[in-house]
């Protein structure tokens, strides 16, 4: 039974796809307007001669590399801050409205405003960064807080070492909050830093062909680059939870 499972999931959510293909067809069949509603299949075409085109591996690879960096930066930074904030009272109070006014205040305006101070072509790095920060910082402050006071307490009574509180205690209580950090703000870094490209205009981004898409009204262009930034986001979400539960096996096997 638990070996069918993931399958029949697996096997749910590809049905659920084809479903709404099926309704995305007949909605751009009704309609008639390719310029309104584009159909699937004129997006598969569109595609596939992306995929052909010389240009389409340096778009992918500009916004790839800025996003995910600016993704990982913020990971750091927010767990770095979280750390200190749960240690010390003083810089949880001092950080809460920096963290507030970023959740707070619209992307649009950090991304003009950033315009002024940053290059386009760093625009969605910083950007990224900024959109996943109070995330990664409320989650994993929230599963410092959340360690249970009896067993640190007995960690300091028998005078355990601070590399075994961090495995036996520290580590399994932060997991699943990290993880749901993870899970929530892949997909907003990789919203976020495109929005910050369609702004900027940076030479060579996926933002720049959106953009190009909606100056020459092409709505299978954009489209077509919207399902390539959907499979690239999602595979690196898949990639990365992937590689920090190995991470953290890893660290529970040592």
């Amino acid at each position: 039974m638990i070996s069918i499972m993931p399958d029949r999931h697996r096997l749910e959510r590809a049905a659920a796809v084809v479903f709404a293909l099926v309704v995305w067809q007949i909605g751009a069949m009704l309609l008639g307007q390719d310029l309104l509603l584009v159909s699937p299949i004129a997006v598969a075409k569109r595609l596939s001669s992306l995929l052909a085109e010389v240009d389409f591996l340096r778009a992918v690879r500009f916004s790839f590399v800025r996003i995910v960096s600016g993704y990982l930066l913020a990971l750091i930074t927010g767990s770095s801050l979280a750390v200190i904030a749960g240690r010390f009272h003083l810089a949880e109070v001092i950080f809460w409205p920096f963290m507030a006014a970023i959740k707070s205040v619209p992307v649009a305006s950090f991304i003009i405003l950033c315009l002024i101070w940053l290059s386009s072509r760093s625009l969605s790095v910083f950007i990224a960064f900024l959109m996943v920060l109070p995330i990664v910082y409320t989650n994993m402050l929230q599963g410092i807080k959340s360690t249970d006071s009896k067993l640190l307490e007995m960690a300091g009574l028998f005078r355990v070492g601070w590399l075994k509180r961090m495995k036996y205690i520290h580590l399994p209580q932060l997991k699943p909050y990290l993880f749901s950090a993870c899970i929530v703000s892949i997909g907003l870094s990789w919203k976020a830093g495109i929005a910050a490209e369609v702004i900027g205009i940076p030479d060579g981004s996926i933002g720049e062909k959106l953009y190009e898409a909606k100056v020459y009204l092409s709505t299978s262009d954009l489209f077509a680059w919207t399902v390539i930034i959907v499979v690239v986001s999602i595979a690196f979400e898949k990639l990365f939870l992937l590689l920090l539960q190995r991470l953290f096996a890893r660290l529970e096997r040592a």
